[in-house]
């Protein structure tokens, strides 16, 4: 299993190879993707903030944590691994849905995923990674969606699109 590389698939989620993880990003090509989401037990978001030195999307809020999942790694498995790595934290995980987006980021990256949205939720205070992110907060879904409507430049891409597909969850 190679950290630096992306599972490539199509619309259907079938492995058509492995990518290494830049030229993915650099070409837009579509690749494996998680995206982990945890809630109190006041139904508010957890979100992060990116580390600075991420690759894109640095110091942009987002959500509890996301990665890609390795080769012949589970989707369940690969967001469990992240939510540890990243927040330092465990939960129950529930897959709710997948989609597939395409997004232009910061430094000519495409972001081109198919990701698998995992739910969990957790009273646990984080102990974040700060290789990985640089903060963390609690967030009411009124306050996030005034916030993302005031200033959407301080949130990622992908989790722009994630927080309207979340709601209709939530509802």
């Amino acid at each position: 299993m190679n950290p630096n590389e992306v599972i490539a698939v199509n619309e259907k989620d079938e492995v058509i190879g492995y990518v290494e993880k830049m030229e993915a990003h650099r070409k837009g090509i579509l690749h494996r993707a998680i995206s982990v989401l945890v809630f109190n037990d006041k139904n508010e978001w957890l979100l992060q903030q990116r580390a600075a030195h991420k690759y894109h999307s640095g110091l942009l809020w987002s959500n509890t944590s996301c990665t890609h999942p390795m080769q012949n790694e589970e989707v369940l498995d690969a967001a469990h691994r992240r939510l540890r790595e990243e927040m330092g934290m465990e939960s129950e995980l529930e897959k709710k849905f997948s989609f597939t987006y395409k997004a232009h980021l910061d430094d000519n990256m495409i972001e081109h995923e198919l990701d698998h949205v995992f739910f969990g939720v957790s009273n646990s205070i984080p102990k974040i990674n700060r290789e990985e992110v640089a903060s963390y907060r609690y967030v009411s879904t009124e306050d996030l969606q005034t916030e993302i409507t005031m200033f959407p430049d301080q949130f990622t891409e992908w989790f722009k699109m994630l927080f309207e597909r979340v709601k209709a969850e939530l509802s």
